[in-house]
């Protein structure tokens, strides 16, 4: 199982003849040309005239990735809700532009064409926009850069989908089920611990999570092998909430709407994978999707409850709603103990601190290793998925010292929860592997998106991607 969603917009190479036509790019696009949108020089401003349509990509010397990457998701919106047919993109057009232009105006075109409609009666399905890139024949170099720009954005927009998906649709066995398909249909290795090889492994705290729902916790786990087998590969965890209520530290009514997002980080590793298989990247990659329903039942876990987890250290429950941590455990050490890993890193809506710290703009990184934290930086700088370095000072680790167990899961107390999430992480990391740690509670959604609700970004997906790609 893929996409279960028609593309809204298809995105293909085509020789410059096979049609005349164009999709116009306007550094600067002018207010006093003719045009019924009377657009300004706002980035993804639309313009159209005789049949050519135009996009502004904002004053030219503020022209950047981002900003291009913003005019082709407005571009893709409006092509989509315009219902435009078929519509020429010349290579040409992007000749004056910065290195990497036309995959940044392309990934943004299929990034905004996204929305997701599956359980919309209304929405008939419509044909889908179809994109030319207009090159020359034997242009095999446009050709690789559009084929890794329609795997990248599948990747990111099979993590959207499925992060929309509803906790009635989505639990951690249907999710499950959901990877083995994934890896039949792309070629990769699925392996799935449900409750019995998680209890008999000594599992504890993803269990403990799971223990309120009657679908109890899965870890699921996608390999793809890369060039060689054999290599220590690059491990990516994923939380996957499927459903999170807090627990018997229970959310209220409004800050439980929306928590079928807490699966947005495991989301993310799947897109990942899929990604990877399809652009057969060299590097071998595993991916581990911790997944549990964090439920209120009277078997569900308490607080005050002390969980052994899988490494043998023992943790004390100070709350409910502080699930994630938990099942990450877990996964962290068997990536750690278990395969060998030449880095291993997370994605998680792990805390509402970091919300508050950095908002929809950033995602924290948290890292024990300098240069790993740099290179994600890097490349989140360059493709528009931003990080942000918050510290793991171990005096921190004093919040979550335990006296009954090893440590607790919480402080507390609203003090640096973030990094303190962070450094309960870090506890779990054995061997000296490089780690980071990416909190994406703040930008997973965005709020009133082209839908009028919360909509998922896929983030981690294309930040992922690029990391690995510079690996090789």
């Amino acid at each position: 199982m893929t996409l279960q969603i028609p593309p809204r917009l298809i995105l293909k190479v085509a020789p410059k003849h096979a049609w005349e036509g164009a999709l116009t790019l306007s550094p600067e696009a002018a207010p006093e040309e003719p045009n019924p949108l009377k657009p300004g020089k706002k980035v993804g401003d639309i313009l159209t005239d005789s049949g050519q349509i135009g996009v502004s990509l904002g004053a030219a010397e503020k022209l950047k990735s981002a900003n291009i990457r913003k005019a082709g998701e407005a571009a893709g919106l409006w092509l989509v809700q315009h219902q435009a047919g078929l519509v020429s993109l010349p290579v040409s057009a992007f000749e004056s532009l910065p290195e990497g232009a036309l995959e940044d105006f392309c990934e943004g075109l299929l990034l905004g064409a996204f929305q997701f409609v599956l359980y919309k009666a209304g929405d008939a399905p419509v044909n889908p926009v179809e994109v030319w890139v207009l090159t020359e024949v034997g242009d095999t170099v446009t050709q690789t850069k559009i084929r890794r720009v329609n795997a990248t954005v599948n990747g990111v927009n099979l993590a959207r989908e499925w992060s929309h998906e509803p906790p009635n649709v989505i639990n951690p066995v249907s999710l499950a089920a959901r990877a083995r398909d994934l890896a039949a249909a792309t070629g990769l290795k699925c392996t799935v611990f449900g409750e019995a090889e998680l209890t008999e492994m000594g599992a504890g705290a993803i269990l403990a999570v799971g223990l309120g729902s009657k679908t109890p916790s899965q870890m699921i786990i996608l390999e793809h092998n890369g060039a060689d087998a054999s290599a220590a590969p690059v491990v990516v965890v994923g939380k996957a909430i499927t459903f999170d209520t807090g627990g018997y530290s229970l959310k209220n009514t409004q800050g439980m709407l929306g928590m079928k997002f807490d699966k947005c980080g495991g989301m993310a590793v799947l897109g990942i994978m899929q990604a990877a298989a399809a652009l057969n990247l060299p590097t071998r990659v595993i991916g581990i999707v911790a997944a549990a329903e964090n439920m209120v039942s009277s078997e569900a876990y308490r607080p005050n409850d002390i969980i052994t987890s899988l490494s043998g250290k023992t943790i004390e429950i100070v709350s409910t709603d502080a699930e994630g941590r938990m099942v990450l455990s877990d996964a962290l050490t068997y990536a750690s103990r278990e395969l060998g890993p030449r880095a291993i890193l997370d994605l998680a809506t792990l805390t509402g601190g970091v919300v508050v710290a950095l908002g929809k703009v950033r995602a924290g990184i948290m890292s024990n290793d300098e240069h790993l934290a740099a290179a994600l930086s890097e490349v989140g700088e360059s493709c528009g998925e931003r990080l942000w370095r918050l510290p793991l000072d171990e005096e921190y680790f004093e919040l979550i010292r335990g006296s009954d167990s090893d440590l607790r899961n919480s402080a507390g107390k609203p003090l640096a929860s973030s990094i303190v999430g962070g450094l309960f992480l870090k506890q779990f990391v054995l061997n000296e592997v490089p780690w980071a740690h990416i909190d994406i509670a703040g930008v997973a959604t965005v709020e009133n998106g082209p839908s009028g609700g919360q909509e998922a970004t896929g983030f981690g997906v294309r930040l992922v991607l690029g990391y690995l790609e510079s690996l090789e």
